[in-house]
């Protein structure tokens, strides 16, 4: 069998990393005096980077106010730093897959959205066996679903569309893969659920972390 490249999302997809976040967002709104947000309004508020997550956590009136964004996102930035390690571990089944999807002789990746800083500091944290060929966060480059890295991240490993999963929780996730030719995997433990990801085209829908060993 051909190997793959398995191109995993991180929040959502390998671990559930909301409460980190939450806790870093609703520090920022109380020193401005703002309404603090709920769990779910944090889950249906993250995927697009962490700029538009403050966005979305902002008070609607001041939404559309660029400076007054930058300003809040920049704070949320550096709280974020003290909170990003609030991580219990990996979903149920999602590290044994990974390592037994290496053992067969594939290669694993990371692409996130989430500030590159703190993807690889949480996959570290979560992987001190550094078992992924490539990881990356949100950079200058475009971000999901944008194709540019997930296609550059293809081509510095050697592998060609036909031959990888992209594998994420989100329509994000899945406009990413249908973008750069790749088979889009969707993950129903994570943020966005089983008829979301259907809607979004998932060609592979998987129920639980355990299921990924079967890619």
């Amino acid at each position: 069998m051909t190997q793959k490249l398995l191109i995993f999302d991180l929040d959502g997809t390998i671990a559930d990393t909301i409460e980190s976040i939450r806790e870093a967002v609703n520090l920022t709104m109380e020193r401005y005096g703002y309404p603090t947000r709920s769990y779910d309004e944090i889950r249906l508020a993250i995927g697009n980077g962490a700029r538009e997550l403050i966005r979305k956590s902002l008070p609607e009136k001041k939404r559309d106010d660029e400076a007054h964004v930058s300003e809040v996102y920049g704070l949320y930035d550096q709280t974020y730093g003290l909170t990003y390690d609030h991580v219990d571990g990996c979903y149920p089944g999602v590290r044994e897959s990974i390592f037994a999807l290496i053992t067969a002789g594939n290669t694993v990746a990371v692409l996130s959205n989430k500030q590159d800083l703190y993807t690889k500091k949480i996959v570290d944290l979560l992987f001190p066996e550094k078992p992924f060929a490539f990881v990356q966060g949100q950079t200058e480059l475009p971000r999901k679903p944008d194709p540019t890295v997930p296609l550059m991240i293809m081509e510095q490993l050697s592998f060609s569309p036909k031959d990888t999963f992209f594998i994420g929780d989100s329509d994000v996730d899945m406009q990413t893969a249908h973008n750069a030719g790749m088979t889009a995997v969707g993950c129903a433990w994570g943020y966005r659920g089983e008829d979301a990801l259907r809607e979004a085209g998932a060609d592979v829908l998987l129920l639980n972390g355990s299921d990924l060993a079967s890619l």
